[in-house]
């Protein structure tokens, strides 16, 4: 049988019994299933061989299982997972035979209904990663991505809020919670999906601190000023449950980010500051805290980047600042 052929049958025999059997027997059985495999001849009784768009979505589904043990979040994952399936119903062949050529083509269709070139230079890279797994899996012999070559996008700076929009922001805000909100999230940077996950309980009121759980389940510290922690004081003293939820929305629930979203829209109709989102408040605070003299180490470890160049696209550099530096240092 096939290499592909034996992966799905093993990981399908794999879910049956980890229902009823210890987890270490079930990958014994699974190791001396798969050795044994090799004596036979067996063929899938799907349509084309065993490439049918079902078990395309089962190879995704391995991917994302691997993914997900090496700590993707699931926000990542189900990134991953709508931009794989997405490709599956465009193209018409089974993930195993597709060539550059059809991801070419996908690739271009995208484009020409309207997607960015951002978008998809990210969802080549999610392919990349897809393809370069199957590889060296064994369960394909070559990766249609790797002749892709590389995607230009341009360069899309975000431009952090100014004062007077930021105070009209505030002013749009219809209670003590999205002021909290509003607040936190220029005093701390943090992500929204972070930020939804923090419990009245995390805040260190007295530290002006708090520890947030982010990409990779890594855990950093995050800090807020004194105006952030009065107004999230505020808004807890004036809650009346006892939900652990920093945040908790009018339905009953914590927050989540897509609530977090349609509230800071409304702030925008309101206000009418255009292009109100969580990580527009991300960049602010990179270029306030750049513009104050901060190192963009000491940036990237606040917003929770790995690399330094992840961190610059994030800082909209103030040209007034750079001439009197350039006044201040030059030696000509």
């Amino acid at each position: 049988m096939s290499i592909l052929d034996k992966k799905l049958l093993l990981s399908d025999i794999e879910k049956r019994l980890n229902a009823y059997i210890p987890y270490d027997t079930v990958r014994k059985i699974i190791a001396d299933a798969g050795e044994a495999l090799t004596k036979y001849e067996v063929t899938s009784t799907g349509p084309d061989g065993g490439g049918n768009k079902e078990e395309s979505r089962q190879l995704v589904r391995l991917y994302l299982d691997a993914k997900e043990i090496e700590g993707k979040s699931p926000q990542t994952l189900a990134r991953y997972g709508y931009i794989l399936n997405r490709l599956i119903e465009a193209i018409d062949v089974p993930l195993n035979r597709v060539t550059v050529y059809h991801l070419r083509q996908y690739m271009m269709a995208e484009k020409s209904r309207g997607i960015s070139m951002n978008t998809i230079k990210g969802n080549s890279h999610v392919y990349s990663g897809f393809y370069g797994w199957l590889r060296k899996e064994g369960l394909i012999e070559t990766d249609p991505t790797a002749n892709i070559g590389q995607i230009k996008a341009p360069v899309e700076k975000e431009i952090p809020f100014s004062q007077e929009e930021i105070q009209l922001i505030k002013e749009a805000c219809e209670n003590d919670q999205q002021l909290a909100i509003v607040h936190f999230l220029l005093s701390t940077g943090c992500r929204i999906s972070e930020m939804c996950s923090v419990d009245r309980s995390d805040v260190d009121f007295k530290n002006l601190k708090l520890s947030v759980t982010g990409k990779g389940s890594k855990t950093r510290t995050v800090y807020i000023d004194d105006v952030t922690a009065m107004m999230l004081r505020r808004h807890l003293q004036a809650r009346d449950d006892i939900d652990p939820a920093l945040f908790y929305s009018r339905n009953g629930r914590r927050y989540t980010p897509g609530g977090v979203r349609a509230m800071l829209k409304k702030i925008e109709e309101r206000s009418h500051v255009p292009n109100i989102h969580p990580h527009r408040f991300r960049h602010t605070l990179a270029t306030t805290l750049v513009d104050h003299g901060m190192s963009i180490q000491e940036v990237a470890a606040i917003l929770g980047h790995s690399k330094l160049d992840t961190t610059m696209t994030y800082v909209c550099v103030n040209q007034r600042n750079t001439e009197n530096s350039y006044r201040k240092y030059a030696c000509m």
